[in-house]
């Protein structure tokens, strides 16, 4: 007898929710028939402005652009000169190689940093815990050091993602700017080849 309450209740209110959802849907206004009820109530637009949008964009006549023209004369220039461009976009990527590289560096060195403090970390808790006397002696002095420890390797991660999200601004710039730079991993990759070849 429960079980027929509990399944006559539970069709009762899946059978409400579902009359509301559909008087709902159906007395709420699609986007399409809002958007051409304003289109309709469009008020026009007065002499002294004018407003271009997609309805009354002109499609045989050119629009004006207010600002500074192009000057033809620097296009001209470059293009006589096809060696002073050259050399121009060389002396560019010579730029750009060089950023990326201390850019790269300092991220060796980070990381570098990173790796030994870990290290040392690792060597100082095995010693610690290695002896007995030495942990009841020094709990004060091992949970500073630890915490210490613990806070220069979240200031060096963070200095390290820092130099590495620069590192990666900087590749996309200089991709905009023109410049292609070769994947290290298939140059690195290449160069095994080539030593493989020559072992036999």
């Amino acid at each position: 007898m429960k079980r027929m309450k509990m399944k006559h209740t539970k069709q009762i209110v899946i059978g409400g929710l579902l009359l509301l959802g559909i008087s709902g849907a159906a007395a709420a206004q699609s986007l399409g028939d809002y958007a051409r009820a304003i289109r309709k109530n469009k008020p026009e637009p007065s002499a002294t402005t004018r407003h271009f949008d997609n309805d009354n964009l002109p499609t045989d006549q050119t629009l004006s652009v207010v600002g500074p023209t192009p000057d033809a004369s620097g296009a001209k220039a470059s293009a006589s000169d096809p060696g002073a461009a050259a050399a121009e976009r060389q002396k560019t990527a010579d730029t750009w190689k060089d950023k990326l590289a201390q850019q790269q560096d300092k991220i060796n060195a980070l990381n570098h940093e990173l790796d030994l403090d870990q290290r040392e970390y690792r060597l100082r808790e095995a010693s610690y815990y290695a002896d007995a006397g030495n942990r009841l002696r020094d709990q004060g002095t091992a949970a500073k050091d630890d915490a210490s420890y613990k806070n220069d390797v979240d200031a060096k991660q963070k200095a390290l993602q820092a130099a590495q999200q620069e590192l990666s601004e900087m590749q996309e710039q200089a991709r905009k700017d023109g410049i292609v730079q070769k994947d290290k991993d298939s140059d690195s990759g290449n160069n095994d080849k080539d030593k493989d070849k020559d072992k036999q």
